[in-house]
């Protein structure tokens, strides 16, 4: 009685109703399977892949699916990303005069080991500060060297640069590319360059912006994998991170410069295409 007088009211058939019910009480397996794909590629990503990021996971892995779609399954879920708001940086133009900045912003290179940079940053680590040291190769924002240590000196940076080095092949006329750290000013790394022939560049004094890759893959490191609180000991962060930029960021996380595909991906299309086995 109380259905046939609520679909006169709105001028609709009971049929429709009835069938409505029955839509709803059908399981859509399909959309169940996306779903659960949906929640696993967020939870890899340690809930800081957006709908455009889960989107490229899911094409990568063979299933076609629209991004507005995926942002609706992402709603439904209640999958919300952690990407955080944007920065402001402090901006200078004082020089360093012996060590000029020959990259100039020009992050784009056209090919891989043609441009290095590198930069610092702090991880919690027990009772104090650890610090990170990385390098990355501007052509496809490869992490290609990194150490950690209880100590920002230049010993710290030395041995990420030769991660770097070594496992690229030992290459020779690379420009590296650095802010104006004392680390990257001290006369053992700037040996160690010159040891490598590699040409030094530097940032302006304070300017974030000429530094920025390195300053945007610390963010994501920051903001997608370490934990809030940081961790309990150096040897786990050490872990940990060393998975983060070795395997998620390099072969798994999509990269917007790449055209949404990791770096080891971008590096490998450009050998297919040059022929290189």
């Amino acid at each position: 009685m109380l259905v046939s007088m609520v679909c006169d009211a709105f001028d609709i058939s009971r049929s429709s109703y009835y069938d409505y019910r029955q839509r709803r009480q059908n399981i859509d397996a399909s959309r169940l399977a996306l779903k659960a794909m949906v929640r696993r590629v967020f939870t890899q990503g340690r809930g800081s892949a957006g709908s455009r990021t889960v989107k490229a996971l899911l094409n990568q892995a063979g299933i076609t699916i629209g991004r507005f779609k995926v942002r609706r399954l992402m709603r439904e879920l209640g999958l919300v990303s952690r990407q955080p708001g944007p920065c402001a940086y402090r901006m200078a133009t004082v020089e360093k005069p012996d060590i000029p900045n020959l990259l100039a912003r020009e992050f784009t290179v056209s090919r891989p080991d043609r441009a290095w940079c590198g930069d610092i940053t702090y991880i919690w680590t027990g009772q104090q500060w650890s610090y990170l040291a990385v390098v990355m190769d501007l052509y496809a924002r490869r992490v290609v060297g990194w150490a950690m240590s209880r100590h920002p000196d230049a010993s710290l940076v030395i041995k990420a640069l030769d991660h770097a080095w070594i496992s690229r092949g030992k290459p020779d006329g690379v420009m590296f590319h650095s802010d104006q750290g004392s680390q990257y000013a001290s006369r053992s790394f700037r040996q160690r360059l010159w040891r490598y022939r590699m040409q030094q560049s530097m940032s302006r004094r304070g300017n974030c912006w000429d530094n920025a890759p390195m300053e945007r893959l610390f963010r994501s490191l920051k903001t997608e994998w370490i934990p809030a609180l940081g961790y309990t000991a150096l040897h786990t962060a050490r872990q940990d991170i060393g998975d983060y930029l070795m395997g998620y960021y390099n072969r798994q996380r999509p990269h917007a410069f790449n055209g949404e595909i990791s770096p080891v991906a971008a590096e490998e299309q450009l050998n297919v295409l040059s022929g290189i086995s």
